[in-house]
This record gives C-alpha cells, sequence and structure tokens, in this order.
C-alpha cells in the first residue's frame, strides 16, 4: 500500500493550516472556553473527519470521469492556485452563537458545526478534494487531511494565544504555498 497520499495529506494541511480561520476559531473557542479543551478537541476531530472525508470521496469520485490528462492540468492547475491562495491571510469574526454555549456537551456541538460550516470551501477542504483525485486511496487522504488538522488544532486549543505568537506564521503559509506549487508543477510537468 503506497502512504504517500498520507504523508503529503498531512503535511501540506498542517502547515496550511497554520494561521487559517479554522486554526483562528479553535484559538477563539480556546479562549472563551478555556476550561473545555478536550470538547473543543473532539468537535474539532469530528467536524474534520466528517468534512474531509466528504471532499475526498468526491476529489476521488469526479477523477473516475476524467481523463488522465484532463485530470493532471485540473491537478496540476489547482495545486498551484492553492499554493497562491495560502499566502493571502485570514481572518475570523467571532460567531455570536459562541457567546452562548455554557456546558462541554454544549461547546462540543457548537465546535462541530461551527469547524464544519468554517471549513466548506476553505482551503483545507479544497486541498482535501484535489489530493482525493490525486492519490488513490480517500481513507488516507481523510486520515491525512484529519491528522494534519489536528496537528494545527489541537496545540492551538491547549496552548491558546501562544501557540500562534511563537511562530512566525507567513513563513509556515510559505513552506506551505511552495510545496502546494511544487506539486503542481510536480504534476503538470512529470506526471503522466
Amino acid at each position: 500500500m503506497d502512504f504517500s497520499g498520507l504523508f503529503i495529506s498531512t503535511g501540506v494541511v498542517a502547515l496550511a493550516e497554520i494561521g487559517d480561520k479554522t486554526q483562528l476559531l479553535s484559538l477563539m473557542l480556546a479562549a472563551r472556553y478555556p476550561k473545555h479543551a478536550w470538547p473543543i478537541v473532539w468537535g474539532i476531530f469530528l467536524a474534520t473527519m466528517v468534512n474531509h472525508a466528504c471532499a475526498a470521496y468526491v476529489g476521488h469520485w469526479v477523477a473516475g470521469f476524467l481523463s488522465p490528462d484532463s485530470l493532471r492540468w485540473i491537478l496540476g492547475v489547482g495545486f498551484l492556485a492553492i499554493g497562491l491562495w495560502l499566502l493571502i491571510p485570514d481572518k475570523l469574526e467571532e460567531d455570536e452563537n459562541a457567546k452562548q454555549a455554557k456546558g462541554a456537551w454544549q461547546i462540543f456541538i457548537l465546535t462541530t458545526a461551527l469547524f464544519f460550516l468554517a471549513e466548506m470551501g476553505d482551503k483545507t477542504q479544497i486541498a482535501t478534494i484535489a489530493l482525493g483525485a490525486k492519490y488513490g486511496s480517500v481513507l488516507l487522504v481523510t486520515v491525512g487531511t484529519t491528522l494534519g488538522m489536528m496537528l494545527a488544532n489541537a496545540p492551538a486549543v491547549w496552548l491558546g494565544r501562544q501557540f500562534t505568537k511563537r511562530l512566525p506564521i507567513k513563513l509556515v503559509h510559505w513552506v506551505a504555498a511552495i510545496i502546494f506549487i511544487a506539486l503542481g508543477l510536480i504534476t503538470l510537468v512529470w506526471s503522466s
């Protein structure tokens, strides 16, 4: 079994997620509910797993309808676009619903709903669709992208604002952008 889809999915999503709106959402929820880190982390996990499983499946499904040459061009240009998109900083406005949750179960549900919605059309969801189309295993891509999201967001929940103050977010986004641009060029030039 080829695990390259798992490793690449984990790495690029973990890097792409740093400073992303969903990581900002993690920070906001952690700051608002500092005693409820676990419900927030589990909500992030569930929302990401469901969202990215659907995205990876859609990518894999669409790939079955396209000729290899069409798929190569769509993926190559898509990876290049994601790489450039990563260079645009994200901002997040606080959701009014976040102010109303009180208990751990309510925070879990709130986190799951907010994360699922925030991830719709997000860079990492679009990347998951592209990775699902490129790599043969929906499962490995889903596990990889979910692991990447958790690597970026769980520490944000546990370490709060200190996490992003110590990371050069622009540099991390540049590295992630370079990886996606490299994937795009490799797909366009060397894939057959």
